[in-house]
């Protein structure tokens, strides 16, 4: 399919573009806070009316939370669905932001032109990339080029309560052939790439009691049991000295990545050492036995985030604490099963604990990791046709973040995700100053041309 007229109009409309990007970004849809619940559904109005500018039939549907927004266009070849989120995360702590996060601008930096605001990058710059491809494609051709759905959903930064229940309830609206989700990032902030995994997450916060009360170092130092030993103990035996986790079964689930794809990864020319050095650490902390881009992308972690108890404050409170507590986080792999692994982590602590002593947790659900099918002719197309714009074979990539919402669209609609994205590593996601290059919108919109193009 001729795609130079469309890319064509691209360029000639990116001023326009990014003009009505920035006019999204002035909406401060952060969805987590209460007080912006009126700015949410002003988003979500705005790109209702956006799409049906387009010709989408789109509308806003209400949830208990923030509504989902939901376009669809008839037409013939594959059903395609597109998702994603107009929310965004808070802006505090605001001292540290050159600008006022909500009145976004275009700044001249020295590595180029990038649009500064709140959501710039995480997710409605992305979002808007699609949105633009599909503008230009209907500019030119009068018509789209495929039945497509469009899904924006307004709580992705607030845990998602309301996405899990309206996918259920609107399933058949919802399957499509394939989904389509721009939410992550260039690999090295210079390769396109399609993640094809993502890892699981499982989180346990719990806290450990022994005596009644908090005691006196003095009088029962040295006899009575220190509930921080007897946690500390305990955190530092999940690891064995090569890196691996002890907890019994913990890799019973896990796959071998396969020789293809390991010579894919490796092939990337990761500097595991420029990695680790950007944020001023050398040594990996890993499986000593893996590759680096294993490490993070294939393999699974346990990692704590958090561990408290006794006196914090300023000087010295000589007490043995009545309580110790800790939050730890697992990331999944594979066939790993959250409930299996909370209950294997569980065993293992509580035959740390000594005679008399007690644990209580509070627990999050967790999600299992997702696995692409790339052996779907889909994935192969779209990367030759991303590798076209950037002049850069596209790599199929790992991710060793969690993006739940791949998983719901295997597990209750039965379809297949890819995830492009184009977002750089220093792009400030969820920090202070978030940015966007103007490089990456507009050669995000070129490449889902191009894929579009291809699938179609």
């Amino acid at each position: 399919m001729q795609l130079n007229d469309v890319l064509a109009r691209i360029d000639t409309d990116i001023n326009a573009a990014t003009d009505r990007l920035l006019e999204l970004l002035r909406i401060p849809s952060i969805s987590t806070d209460p007080a912006f619940a009126a700015h949410c559904q002003t988003a979500a109005d705005w790109l209702v009316a956006d799409l049906q500018s387009l010709g989408v039939r789109a509308e806003k549907r209400e949830t208990p939370g923030h509504p989902m927004v939901v376009g669809h266009v008839e037409g013939d070849g594959p059903h395609l669905l597109f998702y994603g989120h107009y929310d965004v995360q808070p802006v505090d702590p605001l001292e540290l932001w050159d600008r006022d996060p909500f009145d976004p601008q275009i700044e001249e930096t020295p590595n180029g032109r990038v649009i500064r605001g709140r959501g710039s990058s995480d997710d409605k710059g992305q979002l808007m990339t699609f949105v633009e491809a599909c503008r230009a494609w209907k500019a030119v051709h009068g018509t789209l080029p495929c039945r497509i759905t469009f899904f924006f959903e307004g709580e992705e930064e607030s845990g998602s309560p309301s996405l899990v229940p309206f996918m259920e309830e609107n399933a058949e609206e919802l399957r499509a052939d394939i989904a389509l989700i721009c939410d992550t990032g260039l690999f090295e902030s210079r390769v396109p790439a399609i993640m094809t995994q993502l890892r699981g997450l499982l989180g346990e916060d719990f806290t450990i009691t022994g005596p009644d009360r908090d005691l006196h170092s003095g009088m029962y130092g040295g006899l009575a049991m220190n509930p921080i030993r007897v946690l500390t103990k305990a955190l530092a035996g999940l690891h064995d000295e090569t890196g691996r986790i002890t907890l019994d079964g913990f890799y019973d689930d896990v796959p071998e990545l396969s020789d293809e794809m390991r010579a894919q990864w490796q092939a990337l020319g990761f500097d595991h050492a420029a990695f680790l050095g950007d944020v001023g650490l050398v040594t990996p902390a890993g499986e000593q036995d893996r590759t680096p881009l294993e490490q993070i992308w294939s393999r699974p972690t346990c990692d704590v985030n958090g561990i408290w108890g006794g006196y914090t404050g300023d000087g010295f409170k000589t007490v043995l604490p009545s309580k110790a507590s800790a939050k730890l986080s697992f990331r999944l792999v594979g066939q790993q099963d959250p409930e299996k692994i909370r209950a294997s982590f569980r065993s293992y602590l509580e035959a740390q604990l000594p005679e008399g002593f007690t644990v209580e947790y509070r627990t999050e659900k967790g999600s299992p990791a997702s696995q692409m099918d790339v052996s779907d002719p889909s994935f192969e197309a779209a990367r030759v046709a991303l590798g076209e714009e950037w002049g850069v074979p596209a790599a199929f990539a790992g991710c060793g973040g969690s993006i739940p919402i791949a998983g719901y669209f295997k597990d209750i609609l039965d379809m297949n995700a890819m995830l492009i994205g184009f977002a750089k590593d220093d792009d400030n996601i969820h920090s202070p100053n978030e940015k966007y290059d103007v490089e990456s919108f507009h050669k995000g919109i070129r490449s889902w041309v191009r894929v579009l193009g291809a699938l179609t």
